[in-house]
């Protein structure tokens, strides 16, 4: 393995709705030297294991709004994880800026699938479990696999946590391109989900 296929993981993003194992990878990223960042209940849960974060609103400047609604959608988060690290132009902008790189993203969905399959769910609650911030975080980093890791379901951990093991905190080309392609068939079944649900909605109203 060419060691420039090899990234190594020295800030990570990390809001979940299963936490399930997570505190073992954050342990993990921790152990070697990476910065965590993080957004909520999942700051709390890694917090509470001793492990230490930071906020992403400390990371942007900026709180999170409306009712949580907004909080990872800034331009410091999807520059720090689209910005080509090839590029001169894109990392002098980064460093004029104030925008630090994030080599991981570890985010599970809001979980609309299990929501809409109670058939009491009503409309707005429903509603309220669209992601909108972790798809595009997902796809942000999905999108530059060369240089981030993008990490979506608990099932993944332990093959990730062995590749941080073996590479001292890195994770290989081949793996960062397996995690994006998991990205992409995961955000597509979760929109058509979405879609098959707002049909039932327009049915049902009659419109």
């Amino acid at each position: 393995m060419d060691k420039m296929d090899v990234i190594k993981i020295k800030r990570a993003l990390i809001s979940v709705s299963d936490k399930s194992g997570v505190v073992e990878l954050a342990q993990v990223l921790h152990y070697f030297g990476a910065e965590i960042l993080s957004t909520g209940g999942t700051a709390r849960h890694l917090a509470a294991a001793g492990i230490p974060i930071r906020s992403v609103d400390q990371f942007t400047g900026h709180p999170e709004i409306l009712d949580g609604r907004v909080k990872t959608l800034h331009p410091k988060v999807h520059a720090a994880l689209l910005a080509r690290r090839d590029l001169k132009t894109h990392m002098d902008q980064c460093r004029e800026l104030g925008i630090e790189l994030i080599d991981m993203v570890v985010v599970n969905l809001y979980p609309f699938e299990k929501t809409v399959a109670d058939p009491g769910v009503s409309l707005e609650e429903a509603v309220e479990q669209i992601d909108i911030g972790g798809p595009t975080m997902l796809r942000s980093a999905a999108k530059n696999f060369q240089a981030v890791a993008v990490v979506t379901v608990p099932e993944q951990y332990e093959q990730v946590i062995g590749q941080l093991k073996k590479y001292a905190g890195g994770l290989d080309l081949d793996m960062r391109i397996s995690l994006a392609q998991a990205v992409f068939q995961r955000t597509s079944r979760y929109d058509s989900r979405i879609v098959q649900y707002l049909k039932k909605v327009k049915t049902s109203s009659g419109a």
